[in-house]
């Protein structure tokens, strides 16, 4: 694998469905519709069959959990062309963004503990209630969202939680997602402030680089990772089938 596809095979691990199931190098994850990255195909590398059976296997593990089928690919690599060319569709329709920017690190920016910031080891009730509105009912978010080995990272003011984010560690790499801060805490400084302390915690746990992924269109989280020394690593987009041509092969 190339330097892209390898580090999307990091951010996969950082990221745990509840199934996970090989096509040689390409992993077919499901996590009971929980995001689209846990709910589709990482086409990445060698799928050790021809493209047209890969894509078979694709669609038949989708309809087979009650999931669309989906391959998320990295943008303009042989694997995109070549599914692009078996009749597959940019999933324009995905509602968070079919185009995702990968962004990386080796700059971490830390700063001085401030009062209520601090990454724990689990998540609070607060925690999850900014970052998806309640404790998650299925085993899907659950399961993406505390598999490994993480951090959950918030700030505090009195019983609210101003902000949430979480950090998973993989090979060296610290992996950041669900950076959320709550409408009336927002243009306070609190997002910088605890990246800096969610950074903090991956140095001590051994990370020496940093990487996230944001929806294209997503200006406002651009600007505020650019500034925190992220930058472009490449892009990934997510496929779907051309409609009619990826029947459930088993009904």
């Amino acid at each position: 694998m190339n330097a892209p596809e390898a580090l999307e095979v990091v951010c996969s691990r950082a990221w745990p469905p509840l199934v996970e199931e090989f096509s040689k190098d390409w992993r077919l994850r499901w996590a009971d519709g929980f995001t689209g990255r846990a709910n589709s195909v990482l086409a990445v590398g060698d799928p050790g069959r021809p493209l047209p059976e890969a894509l078979r296997a694709v669609c038949d593990f989708a309809h087979d959990r009650g999931i669309p089928p989906m391959v998320q690919v990295v943008r303009d690599s042989p694997n995109e062309h070549a599914i692009a060319a078996q009749g597959w569709v940019p999933a324009t329709g995905h509602g968070a963004g079919h185009e995702v920017v990968v962004l990386t690190t080796r700059s971490f920016h830390v700063k001085a503990p401030s009062p209520g910031v601090k990454v724990l080891d689990e998540p609070t009730p607060g925690w999850w209630e900014l970052v998806l509105g309640s404790d998650p009912d299925g085993a899907g978010a659950r399961q993406v969202l505390t598999g490994g080995k993480v951090g959950y990272g918030v700030v505090e003011d009195g019983g609210d939680t101003a902000a949430a984010v979480r950090g998973a560690l993989v090979d060296g790499w610290l992996h950041v997602g669900r950076l959320a801060v709550a409408p009336e805490y927002r243009r306070r400084g609190l997002a910088s402030a605890l990246m800096g302390a969610l950074h903090a915690w991956g140095q001590e746990h051994g990370a020496d680089r940093a990487v996230l992924q944001v929806a294209e269109g997503n200006s406002g989280a651009l600007a505020l990772y650019a500034g925190l020394g992220y930058a472009p690593h490449h892009r990934y987009r997510y496929w779907v089938p051309a409609p009619g041509s990826c029947e459930d092969s088993t009904s």
